[in-house]
């Protein structure tokens, strides 16, 4: 082979052989990072996942925490609760004690309530005969009430007292109004003086003729005239057209023992 070709040949082998250094060298290097590439692709994937982990643990502690807490906040709030229950059925079994009594006081109450009623009745009847009218409707309603379940028992019981209290009242003021009187069957509209239940008399609206109630005979009675200046007098006072004072009354009429 001829010289020239050798020294050709031999720089073109030495290039191809170095060439395919260069290019395994390269390959490598390639690989190499794409390896570490790799490496670190995974290294951050790891991370994000014990973050993620991190993050997590976080949560259910703090889960944990709050549940505790909830707990506790239970505990306490179950224990108060459970106290007043207790002290709820130590005041229902003091209620119902109590209503046990009042049904008991009820049936003992309301016969006496019904008799009171009754024996005020009878002493209106028995009365002097003023204001009647008025005193029986009020006695009409008392009996009225008792047979309504919408009105209370202490309601009832404190319209009864209050009508004691009125005819209390009746025996220590004396009053004036008017009415009609019945005198030998014949009706005449009088002005009415009461004295407390000491006596109840009457004038004419004219002032010519003046009585009173018997209690004896139960009627109105004609009275002499020397009476008609008083019985004037008590009316004016009655109806504050005048000032207190003492005037003389024919109460010998009202009857005797």
């Amino acid at each position: 082979m001829d010289m020239h070709i050798k020294l050709f040949i031999l720089p073109l082998i030495l290039g191809l052989t170095l060439s395919n250094v260069a290019s395994a060298e390269t390959t490598t290097l390639d690989s190499a990072v794409d390896t570490k590439l790799q490496a670190q692709k995974d290294v951050v994937k790891s991370q994000n996942k014990v973050d993620t982990l991190v993050t997590q643990t976080k949560d259910l502690v703090q889960e944990y925490r709050d549940a505790i807490r909830k707990t506790d906040s239970l505990g306490t709030y179950n224990g108060q609760l459970s106290k007043l229950i207790k002290q709820q059925k130590v005041s229902l079994n003091a209620i119902k004690r109590q209503l046990d009594n009042v049904e008991e006081t009820q049936r003992n109450i309301v016969p006496l309530m019904i008799k009171m009623i009754d024996t005020l009745e009878k002493f209106v009847e028995l009365d002097l005969p003023f204001l009647t009218q008025e005193r029986q409707q009020r006695v009409a309603d008392l009996k009225s009430i008792m047979d309504r379940p919408d009105v209370t028992l202490p309601d009832k019981y404190r319209r009864i007292m209050e009508a004691y209290q009125i005819e209390m009242e009746y025996g220590r003021t004396i009053e004036t109004y008017s009415d009609t009187v019945k005198i030998d069957s014949q009706e005449f509209t009088v002005d009415v003086l009461r004295v407390g239940r000491l006596l109840i008399s009457f004038q004419t609206l004219d002032g010519k003729m003046s009585g009173m109630w018997n209690k004896e005979t139960k009627s109105w009675e004609k009275v002499s005239s020397e009476y008609d200046r008083s019985i004037k007098q008590g009316i004016q006072i009655a109806k504050k057209q005048a000032p207190p004072e003492l005037v003389k009354l024919p109460i010998n009429l009202a009857g005797k023992e």
